[in-house]
């Protein structure tokens, strides 16, 4: 039934406005293993960001579930679907959303320690991670002296620092040039294998969702293959 990464399993989204119904999702289905990297392509308006919503069990379904690394989370109260996004998932977002008070390292480091690990550990772990991204000259640098590419793969950095099964990204490049987008997503899709996330990863970029391991298309409500 549920696998180790993401599931989802017909996933009904409904939004109304007065009178008016919108069936933004309509029985959508998915399955992510472990060490997958999905495009999720689709036009604006589809419901990506809604999709992507659920998935990190930001926003609850009408109808349908979720399984994150095997765990069914609709039933689940809120305290504990907040232990599994904790746990379990980490998030990329089109704006970095560093904090500009904390160096790189310190950024990285905030989600470990909220998650219990000792401060010690848990800057080890950041060292290690802005060192695969190329990063260790600018760990100690606040974001605003970061390159918009550099903060972007600070934040992936940190969407990996508690080693998450899965890892959730809409339009992670999106506002960044071409030149600066091709590099950070090299640097994404390289962290990303090595960590053996399922990763679900929202773009308007057929050049960069090509290179993943295959495309899901959201469309009139559905996931098909794209």
């Amino acid at each position: 039934m549920s696998n180790d990464g993401l599931k989802l399993e017909n996933i009904r989204r409904v939004f109304t406005q007065g009178k008016d119904t919108l069936e933004v999702l309509r029985g959508a289905n998915l399955d992510i293993r472990a060490g997958e990297i999905v495009a999720l392509v689709g036009p604006s308006g589809a419901g990506k960001s809604t999709l992507l919503h659920i998935a990190g069990l930001l926003e609850r379904p009408d109808d349908g579930e979720v399984y994150l690394a095997g765990n069914p989370a609709g039933a689940l109260g809120e305290g504990e679907r907040t232990r599994l996004r904790r746990l379990h998932l980490g998030f990329v977002y089109q704006y970095h959303h560093l904090l500009p008070e904390f160096s790189a390292v310190e950024n990285v480091i905030l989600p470990q320690m909220i998650a219990g690990i000792p401060a010690a550990d848990a800057r080890q772990r950041s060292l290690e991670l802005l060192d695969r991204m190329k990063l260790s000259e600018r760990a100690e640098h606040r974001p605003g002296q970061l390159s918009g590419g550099e903060q972007q793969r600070v934040a992936i950095c940190r969407a990996l620092a508690n080693s998450p099964r899965v890892l959730l990204a809409d339009e992670p490049t999106g506002n960044l040039d071409p030149h600066t987008a091709d590099g950070v997503f090299d640097e994404l899709i390289r962290l990303v294998k090595g960590s053996g996330v399922a990763a679900l990863i929202a773009t308007h970029n057929p050049e960069l969702a090509r290179r993943m391991d295959r495309v899901i298309r959201l469309s009139d409500g559905l996931l098909i293959a794209g």
